[in-house]
């Protein structure tokens, strides 16, 4: 916010746990006394390697209702399901450790890979992973892309 050329950058969030919040949020401060507001414009690739279509529709829908006066509750609610998600799929229950085998699980079930291998062959899915992972593809259907995909699929893999 202090640099000369604040207008020129763009800012984007890697917060996992609260993805949805940062979009929404003008972020205010004080710059030689007078208020600068920025807005975070994007998330960075992480949880957004998978369900990516659905997370461009999430941040489309974010730039209509930013700019409203009130937003609705239901906004809470999304980054809630948002965080939730990124956790069955990031492994913070288990310091990470599933954190790549969890999104290629996500990428495997998807069809766009055979299988959740890691350049390291320690790296899988932790106890408990795949069910978490069950869990918020039951709980959250608004939030994955599997039927993009799956019309997409034959086309992307020839």
């Amino acid at each position: 916010m202090h640099s000369s050329r604040r207008d020129e950058i763009a800012l984007y969030t890697g917060n996992d746990d609260n993805i949805v919040n940062d979009l929404l949020t003008v972020y205010r401060f004080q710059v030689n006394g007078q208020p600068v507001e920025k807005r975070i414009v994007g998330g960075l690739l992480g949880h957004w390697a998978v369900w990516t279509r659905k997370a461009v529709e999430l941040l489309d829908e974010v730039k209509r209702v930013r700019g409203e006066e009130a937003l609705a509750a239901e906004w809470l609610t999304r980054n809630i399901e948002v965080t939730d998600s990124n956790a069955a799929f990031f492994d913070p229950a288990h310091h990470f450790e599933g954190c790549i085998p969890g999104i290629h699980e996500v990428l495997r079930r998807q069809g766009l890979l055979e299988g959740t291998w890691c350049l390291n062959p320690r790296e899988q899915l932790s106890e408990g992973q795949a069910e978490e992972i069950d869990r918020v593809y039951a709980q959250y259907p608004h939030l994955h892309d599997d039927d993009f995909v799956r019309a997409g699929l034959r086309e992307w893999l020839t």
